[in-house]
């Protein structure tokens, strides 16, 4: 594929230049193929951070990635429930949930595949299990489907929103209104790829209600419910009424030197209806210290 760059997307990074040309490829192809030499500028090697100036002659040569596998390995976790269609664990905060780009060891999933032996196989060999997800920087209650079967009866628990989910949110500023709920669709912010963003008016519907917990004279401890489960849901909605979470710059919070490696979002408790025997199941998780010593210091 060859093409000159236009005018108008002089200033573009070249990876961003690419994703917008080739949008049937995800970024982190991209950054591959221009890393191994696939994506010539003037017929020369780049880099994905180059800024272009319009005018150069792009040319890409397509290759494929090598298949990303989950692979067992001997990791810590924390198991609060098991039966024979799922497994309920706490998620420490720091531990990514499945493989992806530049995450293929250390993983939630990884850890589950050598204490367990095997996964539901509808998530495909990246995601077995996964039925739904939590951020990096996110602790608390997570459900992984052991069966096929299981995964679809949770997939369709969680599409028609009969799982509860509740979450412990630390936010800038003192929210006045004891309680509340936030309606906005989320997509994916377009100018800042790893960011999500609710004022666009457009994406996928997203439903968030809260309440107050307690109020420190800079900040306030919420209890976040949400109907939807959309990539950084809580995140964008908290920031969106302007009090993002502590420890979260990537949506507006000055970054934190009590909190300096995590955000203080926390999955408390999820219930949903087992598959195995059709009695509700309620996994809940208590706060981590590093969170409880923030709350009892006081000094918010």
């Amino acid at each position: 594929m060859e093409w000159i760059v236009a005018p108008d997307a002089a200033g573009q990074r070249l990876d961003h230049h690419l994703q917008a040309r080739l949008p049937e490829y995800s970024r982190s192809r991209l950054q591959a193929w221009v890393r191994d030499g696939h994506v010539t500028v003037n017929l020369r090697p780049s880099k994905s951070s180059l800024l272009l100036r319009g005018g150069e002659q792009i040319h890409v040569t397509p290759a494929n990635l090598p298949p990303l596998r989950a692979e067992a390995e001997d990791l810590p976790i924390e198991v609060l429930f098991e039966d024979p269609a799922v497994i309920g664990v706490n998620k420490r905060a720091g531990m990514v949930v499945h493989a992806g780009a530049g995450n293929h060891s250390g993983t939630l999933v990884n850890a589950l595949l050598h204490r367990f032996g095997s996964l539901s196989a509808e998530g495909g060999d990246l995601r077995p299990g996964i039925v739904h997800r939590l951020d990096k920087e996110t602790s608390g209650v997570l459900v992984v489907a052991r069966t096929d079967a299981a995964h679809r009866h949770l997939a369709e628990q969680f599409q028609s929103r009969t799982v509860q989910k509740i979450y412990l949110a630390l936010v800038h500023g003192v929210v006045k209104t004891d309680t509340g709920a936030i309606d906005k669709p989320i997509t994916r912010d377009p100018i800042r790829r790893t960011r999500m963003t609710c004022k666009l008016g457009t994406g996928r519907h997203a439903s968030t209600q809260w309440k107050v917990l307690r109020r420190f004279a800079k900040h306030t401890l919420l209890e976040v419910r949400i109907g939807t489960g959309r990539t950084h849901q809580i995140r964008v909605h908290l920031s969106s009424l302007g009090h993002p979470i502590l420890g979260d710059p990537l949506y507006g919070a000055p970054v934190s030197t009590i909190l300096p490696d995590r955000f203080f979002l926390h999955a408390a408790r999820l219930t949903f209806t087992s598959p195995a025997t059709g009695k509700l199941v309620t996994l809940e998780a208590p706060l981590p210290p590093e969170l409880i010593a923030i709350i009892e210091a006081e000094q918010l």
